[in-house]
């Protein structure tokens, strides 16, 4: 089976303006954001809460966590299952610096290929004259309903 050629991401990682509406939605609720775009790849809603809660209660006994889990798996995931360039090392780098952008970055993807392509089908349909074959009809002959006048005789 052919492999098919890895493509670019739909928008770059700063193209928060391309999506107004995405780049809203992130700054003022990145984290309803995050379990959207999580929900909607197909995992589990709350998967971004690991991001939030994880490294506090990892810092609370000592073990520093600096790359947020959810953001790097979905973001490896969503690279993997669609075909897009990219490595390891620079979802990590994303993932540690540019999680909020990361995640706006995979709304804008998902977006994308949630728009299916219109297809149109033309088939070829023969068509039938069903009406029956038109008659001539002979000139209708006035005759009158009054009887003719006296002294005329025709």
């Amino acid at each position: 089976m052919a492999e098919k050629p890895l493509t670019d991401w739909d928008s770059g990682l700063c193209d928060c303006f391309e999506d107004a509406h995405t780049c809203c939605y992130g700054f003022w609720c990145g984290p309803c954001l995050a379990c959207t775009v999580s929900g909607r790849f197909g995992e589990n809603y709350c998967l971004p809460l690991c991001d939030i809660l994880g490294p506090a209660a990892l810092a609370a006994c000592g073990i520093p966590l600096c790359v947020p889990p959810a953001v790097l798996s979905v973001r490896a995931a969503m690279r993997n299952r669609y075909g897009i360039k990219g490595s390891l090392c620079k979802d990590i780098a994303v993932s540690c610096f540019c999680a909020l952008c990361s995640w706006c970055q995979m709304h804008r993807e998902l977006k994308h290929r949630k728009k299916t392509p219109t297809v149109i089908t033309i088939e070829n349909n023969t068509v039938y004259n069903m009406q029956p074959v038109p008659v001539a009809q002979l000139p209708a002959v006035m005759v009158s309903a009054q009887p003719p006048t006296a002294g005329f005789v025709a």
